[in-house]
């Protein structure tokens, strides 16, 4: 039986109405292959204001531009993140043309809903009046709220693309089932019909949506509509499900190679050096024996052919490095010739990992950490900017060159907006990345983001500049945490005593258990650790003196009560 993939069926209808122009507009797009697994389809409608002169422009150049501009977002990206870059320059652009002296005062102004369904999930966006229903099970609801206030008897638009500088839209998600109609109308549609209308009519239509479309908008005029009149139906028929054997068939329908010794080929690929031979994995410094260009050629082994979760990783680490372009980010390529097995090509790194570095570096400059720390930080905001987080930042993965080059890599748990939004049987759901480096909010059941990678980071930092891990270590097997303040922290300064003050403040900083008192942003990080920051270093200094040196305190106290004892015992000999 082959996949099931989206199926939407689209029908639309828009006239003017009673008056001469229609400054209505609505696309549908349904695309194929990848676009359709990664972007979904899409459904817009949007309503010029009718005191605009320009309004239609508006309303169609939104529309156009939405449709084009979405799908070409990247599939890394979330619908969320996609839709949000676009109407945002959709929004700037009809704004910067409202407040050209040379146009009539707000004279591009628009309604504006957009609904994007990706896997088993319908994203909403709206600003304004149009509306967005959803007939399911039979029942009829209306998904999105106007923006409008009343004065003088009249509705007015409080909210509108183009109307302000700063955009604020209406987000929400639904679940969706096969059979679903959805239904999109502007003011001149649903101001005339009732919700029981609404609902016969899409009910007697569900097989023809063009012709509810249409019965739509004349029962409107019919019941004395003095506006442009655009109704758009999307229909649910099918969704995507992949069962467990799917994904398993889909993740393996090329065989593991076999390992394999240096002179080996495969794929027209020469094996010249076995760089690991693992529990897990074998990775191959191979020549390409066309161009002679060198690759590393990982497999994974033959241990994991069963291994779903496993392969899923394999297949994710190839697809990041092909989308990730940065210097700081090892690279993938895609295979010249058809493969006959499962591996991917990756670039060469001569060097050494981190892991490497800091043993060869046990105290080392301030400077050098300085050097290391900008160029992975660089790397991970490529990652941010693609909508993605590393969730595995160890010293172990990432690489120095012979230039002395930072490079990230191993990408099998890598978590992409724009697929995690897919349905998938997949349990993903355990802690990601090496205990003592991954961030506290996945031991607690919690979703990631940037700020994870940056605590992982902030760990790396702390173990570059003293050798050591900022908090106890945990074993293996224990993942679990209970709440933030089971983290219990140890001051860098403890381990270096010539540690500036501002430093250790920003390392704190960076390491905080409860992401709400981390660093926001990579770049606050970075300029922390580059120039001393007074107000990190008066918080260290007026630290109260248990989490400063809590040694020195408890032997304090020791020697205080040893004192009141030996006092006690000769005043009562």
């Amino acid at each position: 039986m082959s996949k099931k993939t989206l199926s939407l069926r689209f029908g639309g209808k828009s006239v003017a109405g009673i008056k001469e122009v229609n400054q209505d507009a609505f696309a549908a797009h349904l695309p194929e292959n990848s676009e359709l697994e990664f972007k979904g389809g899409a459904a817009v409608i949007a309503d010029g204001v009718s005191s605009c002169a320009d309004s239609h422009i508006a309303s169609q150049t939104s529309v156009t531009s939405f449709m084009q501009d979405y799908f070409s977002t990247p599939h890394s990206w979330s619908v969320r993140n996609s839709v949000s870059r676009v109407m945002t320059a959709l929004n700037s652009w009809l704004h910067k043309e409202n407040s050209q002296s040379s146009r009539e005062k707000d004279s591009m102004l628009c309604t504006f809903s957009a609904l994007i369904v990706k896997s088993n999930t319908l994203h909403l966006f709206h600003v304004g009046d149009s509306r967005v229903y959803l007939l399911q099970d039979g029942e009829l609801e209306q998904l999105t709220t106007d923006h409008v206030r009343k004065s003088g008897g009249k509705n007015y638009l409080a909210r509108a693309l183009g109307g302000d500088r700063h955009l604020e839209v209406d987000y929400s998600t639904h679940s969706i089932k096969e059979g679903d109609l959805l239904l999109m109308t502007t003011d001149g549609v649903h101001e005339f019909l009732s919700r029981k209308t609404l609902k016969t009519i899409l009910k007697e239509g569900i097989d023809d949506a063009e012709a509810a479309a249409e019965k739509l908008i004349q029962t409107a005029l019919e019941n004395g509509s003095d506006d442009n009149l655009t109704a758009l139906i999307t229909c649910v028929d099918q969704l995507p499900k992949e069962t467990l054997d799917e994904s398993h068939n889909r993740l393996i329908q090329l065989p593991i190679p076999p390992v394999m010794q240096v002179g080996n080929k495969i794929d027209g690929y020469e094996v010249l050096d076995v760089i690991f031979s693992g529990t897990r994995s074998h990775m191959y410094l191979v020549k390409d024996s066309e161009s002679g260009e060198q690759y590393v050629l990982k497999a994974p082994s033959t241990n994991f052919s069963e291994d779903t979760l496993y392969l899923d990783g394999f297949i994710r680490e190839e697809w990041v490095g092909q989308r990730i372009d940065h210097p700081n980010v090892m690279k993938t390529f895609p295979a010249k010739r058809e493969k006959r097995f499962l591996y991917y090509l990756g670039e060469h790194i001569q060097g050494m990992n981190l892991r490497e570095w800091m043993n060869d570096n046990p105290n080392p400059p301030l400077d050098e950490v300085r050097n290391l720390t900008k160029q992975i930080i660089q790397g991970l905001r490529a990652f941010q900017r693609a909508d993605m987080v590393h969730q595995d930042m160890k010293p172990e993965n990432i690489m120095i060159n012979q230039d002395g080059r930072v490079k990230i890599l191993d990408f099998g748990t890598v978590k992409i907006a724009g697929i995690e939004e897919m349905n998938s049987p997949l349990d993903k759901s355990i802690p990601q990345g090496s205990v003592n480096y991954v961030a506290p909010e996945y031991l607690l059941g919690e979703p990631g983001n940037y700020q994870s990678d940056l605590f992982s980071l902030g760990v790396i930092i702390y173990e570059m500049i003293t050798s050591k891990l900022p908090f106890k270590e945990m074993a293996t097997n224990d993942v679990t945490l209970n709440n933030y303040a089971e983290m219990d922290y140890t001051p860098a300064l403890h381990h270096r005593k010539d540690l500036p003050l501002w430093v250790e403040g920003c390392l704190r900083k960076a390491v905080q258990p409860n992401p709400r008192f981390r660093y926001e942003a990579f770049s606050e990080l970075q300029a922390d650790l580059t120039h001393p920051n007074q107000s990190l270093e008066a918080k260290v200094q007026h630290q109260p003196m248990l989490e400063r040196n809590p040694l020195l305190v408890w032997k304090a106290i020791a020697a205080i009560l040893l004192g009141l004892n030996l006092a006690q015992f000769f005043l009562q000999h």
